[in-house]
């Protein structure tokens, strides 16, 4: 049995746990403002919002139910663009009307949905207001009206100011009075999703499988890792930097221990999907889906990674670098899991850089992608260093001969330039629909230099 509110209705259903949110709105309760788009997470016309119990509050996020199964929003709060309407429009309605920021209407929900979502985060700059419609896509309009229809919600928001913003947002007509019982609900919600003990398939986010094998996910008996009642957590302990399985790509942008350690990072991740996607997308299922080019493989395999893999309490630690097999072969036996990740704290002044060459800047898979850690002493010698790649091999990919050749010696250019000779000698990338084997060497030889060239400008302009 699967216990969630959906807009302002309580559900109890024996639908599988697998079963696609999207179908169950549209089909199940007769809500067709949800729109059927890519069913692969791309569109953002089937945008909706999760909101998550969290003390004493909810917390909401944009997600794609497309790819969002009944068990991982069990206990949860969820928003279709019907559960928004009142007895006026609301201003984000109201601003998409006066500026013109719709045509055919197919894609306009979606932006709906997830503006109001922005609305209810408490951000309030127009970076951030575009940043959550960035996975929502409209073939019609040219995006300008919407861009103007943005503007117009962001100045409102200004006049929220620094009070209750729940109680502020429903005198304003951006959601409807029953949000406010919403909290109460949800901890009175009887038990949510009983996981089958004897599963063998381990959902995360979903982003991924479930674009490959929706059909047989849904008649599959499932464990899911964001089913946990404690908030998953990154933080601090011993010297190390610890992220347990279940954090989404978002948490990891909000992280301030995170940010604390590699400041760049959030700007990295923003490269890493859509809004929707990062909101749902672990990274325990990143590593799990062993991709080549996966983003977050290729950023934390430099830092000498580890993951902590949970049997029914017995546990046991693996390099990440030691993880990855063969193509999408892990090492990961029946009845294990990841529990967490964990890395340890660089030492002061160490230099870290991750690179992404994608058809689109935004929203797209890698051709190839890399990172590099490193560590230069006041003589200018590279005392440490790792250098990942993605796309250049069967698996996430550590270039050990190329940081090898690299460490001890002086960072100059020459020095450089034959590290690109051993570095394009150890890949041994396959031409596909990313690119040819000779245009993936070639890119991943000048995000290599790029890699300098961004961390030491005075030195090199490649």
């Amino acid at each position: 049995m699967i216990n969630f509110i959906l807009n302002n209705k309580q559900i109890q259903t024996d639908e599988l746990a697998g079963t696609i949110l999207l179908d169950f709105i549209r089909k199940n309760e007769k809500l067709p403002g949800t729109k059927i788009g890519c069913r692969e997470g791309d569109c953002g016309a089937c945008t909706v919002l999760v909101g998550t119990l969290a003390d004493n509050e909810v917390h909401y996020e944009s997600v794609v139910s497309c790819l969002t199964p009944l068990g991982n929003i069990a206990g949860k709060h969820v928003v279709t663009i019907e559960g928004i309407n009142n007895e006026k429009l609301s201003p984000v309605q109201s601003a998409f009307i006066d500026e013109n920021a719709t045509q055919c209407g197919f894609c306009t929900p979606g932006f709906v949905v997830s503006l109001t979502g922005f609305s209810l985060s408490g951000k309030k700059t127009k970076a951030a207001a575009i940043s959550s419609v960035a996975g929502n896509i409209c073939r019609c309009t040219g995006y300008k009206s919407i861009e103007r229809a943005v503007s117009v919600i962001v100045e409102k928001l200004k006049e929220k100011g620094s009070i209750n913003s729940m109680q502020w947002l429903i005198e304003h007509h951006f959601i409807p009075p029953y949000f406010l019982e919403i909290p109460e609900r949800l901890k009175t919600l009887k038990s949510s999703y009983n996981e089958n003990n004897d599963s063998k398939t381990i959902i995360g986010g979903g982003t991924d499988v479930l674009v490959q094998k929706a059909d047989d996910i849904a008649e599959s008996k499932l464990i899911f890792i964001k089913s946990k009642k404690q908030a998953p957590s990154i933080y601090i302990d011993d010297a190390k930097c610890i992220i347990e399985a279940n954090c989404t790509v978002t948490d990891l942008m909000q992280s301030k221990d995170l940010h604390d350690i590699i400041p760049d990072m959030r700007k990295y991740l923003k490269l890493v999907s859509s809004e929707q996607i990062r909101n749902m997308a672990t990274i325990g299922g990143n590593f799990v889906n062993a991709s080549p080019i996966g983003d977050l493989s290729i950023m934390f395999l430099v830092l000498d990674a580890e993951l902590i893999i949970d049997n029914k309490g017995k546990k046991r630690n693996i390099l990440l670098k030691n993880f990855f097999k063969e193509y999408k072969e892990i090492d990961l036996a029946e009845g294990e899991i990841i529990e967490s990740l964990s890395f340890p704290i660089p030492p002061k002044g160490f230099k870290y850089h991750f690179e992404k060459v994608s058809k689109r800047t935004h929203l797209d898979i890698a051709s190839v992608n890399t990172a590099v850690y490193l560590v230069v002493d006041d003589e200018k010698i590279i005392t440490d260093i790792n250098i990942s790649a993605g796309g250049v091999a069967a698996v996430p990919f550590l270039l050990k001969q190329t940081s090898a050749f690299l460490k001890g010696k002086e960072l100059t250019n020459d020095n450089i330039q034959k590290a690109t000779d051993i570095l394009l000698s150890e890949i041994s990338p396959i031409s596909d629909i990313r690119g040819s084997s000779e245009y993936k060497k070639l890119l991943l030889k000048q995000l290599f230099l790029q890699h300098f060239a961004s961390l030491f400008s005075e030195l090199f302009s490649f």
